[in-house]
C-alpha cells in the first residue's frame, strides 16, 4: 500500500514519523513501532534525491527503527526483572516530543513575524540638536547666596500664606448645634405677646429672633393664631409689613 506524500512536504525523518503518527491518529507515547516502521520504510523506498545527506538521515532514522522493532520483538531475557525492562521506544518519543515543541514554537515566530510586517512605523526625524540636549543643572549657581536665614525666611512666608488661606471669621465659630424650638411655645409667646402690645407689626415681633428657624417658626405660628382668631392680619400693598392685632 503507497502512502501518497511527497518528500519535500517534511523537513527530516521526525517530521516524517510526527506526520504518519497524525495520519493514524496514534498515541505518541504508545507507537505501534511495527505498523509506523513498515509505513516509514514504504516511503523511503520512493524517494527520489540526489541530496546523500538528506538521504542518509533518512536511512538512519529506518535502522532505528528496524532495531526497535526487533527488540520488541524477541522474547525479555530469562534473567532480566520486569521491573529492569527498559521500553526500546523510550528514547525514540523523548526526541519526537522535543521536535514537536520546537516544531510548532517556530509556527509560532512564524506567526509573530508575519504580524509584524504588517505594522507601520514612522522613523524618528526629530532635530539632532534637540536628541542631543541636556539640561545642565548648576547646583553651586542654584545654591548660591542661600543662607539658613533665607531658608527661614522662604519657610516663614509659606506658613503665612496658608494662615491667610483660614477664614478669620469662620475658624473661631465655636460648635454649631441645633436649636429646639416649637411652634406650639412660640404660639404661647407670640399670644401673650400680642395680650400686651395689642396691635404691632411683623418686624416688630421678629426684632429679637435669635435665628432663621425661630423667624420660620414663629410665621407658622401666626398663621394658626389667625386661623383661631386669636390675631387679625391685615396688609394695604404687597410686599408692605404685616400688620398684627389681638382679638
Amino acid at each position: 500500500m503507497g502512502i501518497p506524500v511527497k518528500l519535500e512536504v517534511f523537513e527530516g525523518p521526525l517530521d516524517l514519523l510526527l506526520h504518519l503518527i497524525d495520519k493514524n491518529k496514534i498515541d505518541i507515547y504508545d507507537i505501534p513501532i511495527v505498523v509506523i516502521t513498515d509505513q516509514y520504510l514504504e516511503y523511503i523506498e520512493n524517494i527520489h534525491t540526489d541530496d546523500m545527506d538528506t538521504l542518509s538521515e533518512f536511512l538512519v532514522m529506518a535502522a532505528t527503527l528496524i532495531r526497535i522493532k526487533s527488540k520488541m520483538l524477541l522474547p525479555p531475557e530469562e534473567e532480566e526483572e520486569p521491573e529492569e525492562y527498559e521500553d526500546p521506544r523510550q528514547e525514540l518519543v523523548a526526541r519526537l516530543i522535543e521536535y514537536k515543541m520546537y516544531k510548532y514554537a517556530s509556527f509560532e515566530l512564524k506567526d509573530r513575524h508575519m504580524e509584524a510586517s504588517r505594522v507601520l512605523y514612522k522613523e524618528q526625524n526629530m532635530p539632532e540638536e534637540v536628541m542631543n540636549w541636556e539640561e545642565d543643572i548648576d547646583t553651586d549657581a542654584l545654591l548660591d547666596g542661600i543662607t539658613m536665614r533665607k531658608l527661614q525666611d522662604i519657610f516663614e512666608t509659606v506658613i503665612k500664606r496658608r494662615e491667610d488661606k483660614v477664614d478669620p471669621i469662620r475658624s473661631k465659630f465655636g460648635k454649631i448645634e441645633k436649636e429646639e424650638v416649637s411652634v406650639e411655645d412660640r404660639m404661647e409667646y407670640i399670644r401673650n405677646f400680642a395680650k400686651t402690645e395689642g396691635k404691632f407689626s411683623f418686624t416688630r415681633l421678629l426684632e429679637e429672633q435669635r435665628s432663621r428657624s425661630y423667624i420660620i417658626v414663629s410665621f407658622l405660628a401666626v398663621l394658626e393664631l389667625m386661623k383661631t382668631g386669636v390675631l387679625l392680619i391685615e396688609q394695604e400693598q404687597p410686599f408692605d409689613d404685616i400688620i398684627i392685632t389681638y382679638r
